[in-house]
């Protein structure tokens, strides 16, 4: 048996959210617990609604009941499931080298991602997110050393972005620092501080400072299923 990642890109869809189940249940085994309760809670919820909701009486009000309750049911389900496998997909990246960047890759419309902006030999390094809230550099590493790492990085940032603002997000379990299980949400709730029109024009700017940096490249692999999932839920779709 292979031990290869598998590659979501190259899944059905059912296939992908089995494989994400799977996944969730190594890493989080309550999940299907939480699975069932919310199946009877919003499909209890749902019989007694359509029961009073529904006009009549008879066998046609009680197939109608039960339909409702097996959709509703199903909804609770996968509400839960989307939330617990994000939780257990964090679990899995948390301490991995570049876990911060992947992260930042759920982010799509309207966000526009750029990995290792800045970094060191003991491979400490800051990704950059240009989004709503502006410039937004997200460090990843040994705390005292990325915090060195980060200051420079504003300083350059912060004179090709002239006006517009350069926030910074360090990612860890320290105090004043953001898990990584709360990152993507904490860059989102930084507020909407430019327009999408000068995003453009950030970027821009920034051409200039990126051609005078070597990339660093970071560990590539297949996103983790539940990761790639949840890029479409943070969409809306």
């Amino acid at each position: 048996m292979s031990n290869t990642p598998l590659d979501p890109s190259t899944m059905s869809r059912r296939r992908q959210i089995l494989e994400t189940y799977k996944m969730t249940r190594e890493v989080d085994p309550a999940a299907r617990w939480w699975m069932l309760g919310a199946f009877l809670l919003f499909g209890g919820l749902g019989f007694v609604l359509f029961e009073f909701v529904l006009p009549g009486d008879g066998t046609f009000k009680l197939v109608l009941s039960i339909i409702g309750t097996l959709l509703l049911g199903l909804l609770g389900v996968m509400i839960v499931f989307g939330r617990r496998a994000q939780r257990a997909a964090f679990r899995r990246l948390d301490g991995q080298l570049g876990a911060a960047a992947r992260a930042l890759g759920m982010l799509r419309r309207g966000w526009v991602v750029e990995e290792v902006v800045g970094f060191t030999k003991q491979q400490d390094m800051v990704h950059r997110v240009v989004g709503p809230p502006g410039i937004v550099l997200v460090a990843e590493g040994n705390a005292a050393r990325v915090k060195q790492l980060l200051i420079s990085e504003h300083k350059k940032h912060e004179r090709v972005a002239g006006e517009y603002p350069v926030h910074e997000v360090v990612v860890g379990k320290d105090e004043g620092q953001v898990p990584l299980t709360k990152l993507v949400r904490h860059v989102q709730k930084l507020g909407r501080q430019v327009k999408p029109a000068e995003i453009t024009e950030i970027r821009q700017r920034l051409r200039a400072l990126d051609a005078q940096r070597p990339k660093a490249p970071i560990p590539r692999g297949p996103v983790p299923t539940s990761m790639k999932g949840q890029r479409g839920n943070l969409r809306g779709r």
